[in-house]
């Protein structure tokens, strides 16, 4: 399923036609949650909660995990299936308008059970709930650095950006901090929660990578790792998960997919990344974190452990970008996503 999934060209695709397949079970179940709620707040992708509390008249707060979600005609997105298009960028606005409108009607099918389910209830059919349909008409929180996507003009008005919203999850294994004490800071790979389950030959080309290095490694394969010998080398160490904020913090450099809460984990480390686009919103956060300066892009079709040397090389030997993710991750840090957007819900109450 992950692999049919994560698919670049058509992952995104086939993940919404799944949750709208299941808007009947999912609005059923958060009907009954939501009947006492003061106040509900809807993640992207949560089309039967959008629906529910319109039927129950329930005041109600969006949220915009990534940039991507609000495909910007004014700073168009990075997107899976056809990442080369942002080459074609310096047409300007009006060339986005155009196959953004293109990709938004090809898109009302995926969806045409949640319009289905709207109508029944006795709803107005209203906007593309991918797109348009998800906002909140009275707040929408954009839950990342502006360092990643300033606001934009044909952003809902009623935005408020927050800054990333960091939680603590866990502390470092012992073996994991043992490990990180003895000696230099490893290259760090990771997958995410997703990536991981279909990871191909990543493993397998990243240890080539770090022994071409001769440098040490921590690798986080999740609970099936893929491509990796039954023993690795004293300086090479695999473990299924590790708490992204204390372990990225003491990396040499962080390749990951570029999900944005990994991406999120990686700019406030203030490390230098190497992102391995896989699917869905990844392919444009690796894009965004290339502008800042802090990091190396490689699609994962791209993905051979020469290259990836190569581009590990550079992350770690040339200072212009240790000092970019320096700057990015002091900025990162400085903010209080978490706590702006608890504000901005209260207010809401």
């Amino acid at each position: 399923m992950l692999a049919y999934v994560m698919d670049a060209r058509r992952g995104s695709e086939r993940v919404v036609r799944y949750l709208a397949s299941v808007v009947r079970e999912s609005y059923a179940d958060t009907l009954e949650a939501a009947s006492w709620a003061d106040l509900m707040v809807t993640h992207p992708i949560t089309f039967a909660s959008v629906i529910a509390a319109q039927k129950l008249r329930k005041r109600w707060v969006s949220s915009v995990l990534a940039p991507v979600s609000f495909l910007s005609i004014y700073d168009p997105p990075v997107v899976a299936p056809a990442p080369w298009m942002r080459r074609l960028n310096f047409l300007g606005p009006n060339f986005a308008r155009l196959w953004i409108r293109a990709g938004k009607r090809q898109a009302l099918d995926w969806v045409r059970p949640v319009f289905d389910l709207r109508t029944e209830l006795g709803l107005a059919p209203g906007a593309n709930p991918l797109f348009e349909g998800q906002h909140s008409p009275s707040l929408v929180l954009a839950l990342f650095s502006q360092l990643l996507a300033a606001p934009q003009p044909d952003w809902p008005s009623h935005t408020a950006g927050t800054g990333f919203c960091f939680f603590g999850d866990g502390t470092l294994a012992a073996e994991l901090r043992k490990f990180l004490e003895s000696g230099p800071p490893p290259v760090v790979f990771t997958l995410g929660s997703s990536a991981v389950g279909t990871a191909g030959d990543f493993y397998r080309h990243s240890l080539d990578a770090i022994y071409r290095l001769g440098h040490r490694a921590v690798l986080l394969t999740g609970s099936h790792p893929q491509g990796l010998p039954e023993t690795l080398p004293d300086h090479i160490l695999a473990v299924p998960y590790a708490p992204h904020d204390e372990l990225f913090a003491r990396a040499a450099a962080i390749v990951h997919q570029g999900g944005i809460g990994t991406t999120a984990q990686a700019l406030r480390a203030g490390r230098p990344m190497l992102v391995v686009p896989f699917a869905h919103d990844q392919f444009d956060n690796a894009e965004r974190v290339r502008r800042l300066e802090a990091a190396e892009v490689l699609p994962r079709s791209r993905y051979t452990a020469r290259l990836a040397e190569t581009r590990l090389r550079d992350l770690m030997t040339r200072p212009s970008y240790a000092q970019a993710a320096a700057k990015v991750g002091e900025k990162v840090r400085s903010e209080d996503g978490t706590g702006v957007a608890a504000d901005a819900i209260e207010r809401m109450r």
